[in-house]
């Protein structure tokens, strides 16, 4: 539970400072007319596949890495795919509930405040 408290905190903090960096243009967007739901869409939707192909990229790997581990005991088990997958859907909507707690609250700000900041 610590380890994935420690990474929806540094989800967090990666989506807080894209966030910061595309201020102007979620103002931008607000007054041009956007939803709040397209505001949200496009701020998750890069952080979604990132972690996407972070799940690629680990389900794979974490299958290999633990049938051998296993192997070396004295009475063997084998890892069934849907242990992994669960954990990588379990992790995927942590991301999201995430992301989207802060993309809310962005997109929700006063476009005039995030024009007037210089």
């Amino acid at each position: 539970m610590l380890s994935i408290a420690i990474a929806c905190l540094g989800l967090f903090g990666v989506i807080t400072f894209a966030i910061q960096l595309r201020i102007k243009e979620i103002g931008i967007r607000k007054t041009l007319g956007a939803t709040l739901s397209n505001l949200v869409y496009l701020l998750c939707s890069d952080m979604v596949k990132l972690v996407g192909i972070a799940l690629l990229i680990a389900l794979p790997l974490g299958w290999l890495l633990m049938n051998q581990w296993l192997q070396e005991f004295a009475y063997r088990i084998s890892v069934s795919w849907w242990i992994l997958v669960s954990a990588g859907v379990i992790a995927l909507v942590i991301a999201i509930l995430t992301l989207c707690t802060r993309a809310i609250a962005a997109a929700k700000a006063n476009p005039v405040e995030s024009l007037k900041v210089e």
